[in-house]
């Protein structure tokens, strides 16, 4: 069974208690426990018992917000051993990005954070989404830890940690370092993008049936024009409100885009947003002109960080 801390400010209390609500799938299999401050009980020492956990803990969640942030218990002390336990491979820490907020640039912004794209939480339209998204990162990160779903430890650290007769007698005595450069051809790059067209088109149509299920008032309409282009709309009480297309290769900027039109008129030829295929050592991602971000350009989009930057972009005059 793998262990996590919660490390957060008690102002955002009540979404390290709906995380661990989602959390449950996970404890009720055996896999997690989980700890925080608020299980220390009466008489104990506040310190102590907080470093205890800290300091034996398989995986450790940052809760990042102002207030995280601003606290100098949760910056000060319990970050900085996190990233000191991660540094030397004893523990995981995975940053969980709740409220906007500038961290980015702090020692804990170079690790891969959650949810997805760092999208903080209070940002999604449905917050069980984005507590899912999250759940689902930590069970990856309990993968790469050798834990499986059913709580069991298939790669045994603890053992060879400290058993090194045992572990060379089995030949796991070796190196961390093994990634490898990858290589993307054009046939990768091509099908990549295809994938995130088709991805934002699914996106998109159940958004926006979503929209009009959820608001009496609101009528849609989706446009499948042809295999690489669509367009979408919607109408509060007879009137269009908001309005985008996007196509694929061969528009403003050339075969290698995806692009973003602030119309649904597909001949208009004109381009509000536009993203590129781009790959670095291990995977493709995409990467943004960051021509509606007011120059807080984002970069190393997936699949569902494009279809959301498109979809801020189209739903921005509702709200």
């Amino acid at each position: 069974m793998a262990t996590l801390f919660f490390s957060y400010s008690h102002a955002d209390e009540a979404f390290r208690d709906r995380l661990e609500k989602h959390l449950s799938a996970l404890k009720r299999l055996g896999a997690i426990s989980t700890w925080h401050d608020r299980r220390i009980t009466v008489g104990t020492e506040l310190d102590n018992a907080i470093d205890d956990h800290l300091n034996s803990s398989d995986v450790i969640l940052l809760l990042v917000s102002p207030d995280f942030i601003a606290s100098e218990y949760c910056y000060e002390r319990e970050m900085n051993r996190a990233l000191q336990r991660h540094s030397l491979h004893e523990a995981r820490v995975i940053p969980v990005i709740l409220h906007p907020c500038d961290w980015q640039d702090l020692p804990f912004g170079k690790l891969l954070a959650a949810p997805t794209d760092g999208r903080p939480i209070s940002k999604w339209p449905n917050t069980d989404e984005a507590f899912l998204n999250v759940v689902n990162s930590i069970k990856a990160a309990l993968k790469e830890l050798g834990h499986s779903p059913d709580g069991k430890l298939v790669t045994r650290k603890s053992e060879t940690k400290h058993d090194d007769t045992a572990a060379r007698s089995q030949g796991q005595i070796r190196s961390s370092n093994l990634r490898i450069r990858k290589t993307f051809s054009d046939l990768d790059r091509d099908s990549f993008r295809h994938e995130g067209f088709e991805y934002i088109a699914k996106f998109f149509e159940n958004s926006l049936q979503e929209m009009s299920s959820r608001n009496p008032d609101i009528e849609r309409r989706f446009r499948r024009i042809d295999a690489d282009r669509f367009t979408a709309a919607l109408y509060r009480a007879g009137k269009k409100v908001c309005m985008g297309s996007v196509s694929v290769g061969g528009g403003s900027f050339g075969r290698g885009s995806i692009e973003y039109a602030i119309t649904d008129d597909p001949q208009s030829g004109g381009m509000n947003e536009a993203v590129y295929v781009k790959n670095d050592d291990q995977s493709m991602y995409f990467e943004p002109l960051g021509m509606q971000s007011h120059g807080a350009k984002q970069d190393k989009l997936s699949l569902e960080g494009v279809a959301e930057l498109f979809w801020e972009i189209f739903i921005r005059p509702l709200q």
